[in-house]
């Protein structure tokens, strides 16, 4: 009768830790593959911008409403970040109350150092914002085109023509958008410059950095996010700019050669969906 309440002690006592465990690795985000942010350095958003007045713009939002209304706006979000933290506002225009719209070309101004929303990759543009861009640019039967810009160049490449929309990972200027040099659409989706850790590390705000070596991708608006924080830049043992941009970032998160990302907030449901 002991040997049997001991047997069920043991077992209980198994059950119990087993629970601890799950609990524990349910925390961690489950798989030693999980990221988390442990600071945010930069607020911004993203949105769409057109030329004032330029009847385009009634276009692209009335297809982005209808696609919404299709479901593809959530099929590519779900495909992108595996949930839907896209939202575009709503508005009354409906693009089956427009007049019919010819063929023509439909250029878009897009940041490639943006990833997940848009980047390029073997020579080619991808991204959740050029998927959706090919969307709506099928459903009004135009050709799109694609052009790289500075997001500091939003104003100076549509007024002179050389886009008809800014659209791929930009954080418009407040300045420009307060001043109203364009119409801008959105924001539709926050994206953070934040510094993340894997899921099942230990850091879990900016103290417990110290020391650590931290990556980043080697673009203009990395350096500036991270020099708004001149204690942390003396608190991390170590530094590095990668060319390779976001993807090399996680890469060497994930070889464990690396503490630490500084990275967006997009790319982190990206990498928790994939």
């Amino acid at each position: 009768m002991k040997h049997r309440k001991s047997l069920k002690k043991c077992i209980c006592w198994l059950l119990v830790l087993c629970c601890c465990l799950v609990c524990a690795g349910c925390a961690s985000g489950g798989t030693g593959y999980g990221v988390k942010a442990v600071m945010t350095l930069v607020d911004q958003e993203y949105s769409i911008a057109f030329r004032n007045d330029d009847p385009t713009a009634y276009y692209v939002i009335g297809a982005i409403q209808a696609l919404d209304e299709e479901g593809k706006l959530s099929e590519l979000c779900s495909k992108w970040f595996g949930q839907r933290i896209i939202s575009f506002p709503r508005t009354n225009i409906r693009l089956d109350e427009l007049p019919p719209t010819d063929y023509r070309d439909f250029i878009i101004g897009l940041d490639i150092n943006s990833f997940p929303l848009a980047y390029s990759a073997n020579g080619e543009y991808w991204g959740f914002d050029v998927e959706f861009a090919i969307a709506v640019a099928e459903k009004l039967g135009w050709h799109i085109k694609m052009q790289p810009i500075e997001k500091e160049n939003v104003y100076i490449e549509l007024s002179s023509g050389n886009i008809d929309c800014a659209w791929g990972g930009l954080a418009l200027d407040p300045d420009e958008i307060e001043q109203r040099v364009y119409s801008r659409y959105g924001p539709y989706v926050e994206n953070d410059i934040v510094v993340a850790v894997r899921a099942n590390s230990y850091t879990v705000n900016k103290m417990m950095l110290s020391g650590k070596k931290m990556v980043m991708p080697s673009t203009p608006e990395a350096m500036a996010a991270l020099n708004t924080d001149q204690k942390l830049i003396k608190r991390l043992g170590q530094i590095t700019r990668l060319a390779g941009g976001t993807t090399e970032c996680f890469a060497q998160l994930y070889a464990g050669k690396c503490d630490a990302v500084l990275t967006d907030s997009t790319a982190l449901y990206y990498f928790n969906s994939h």
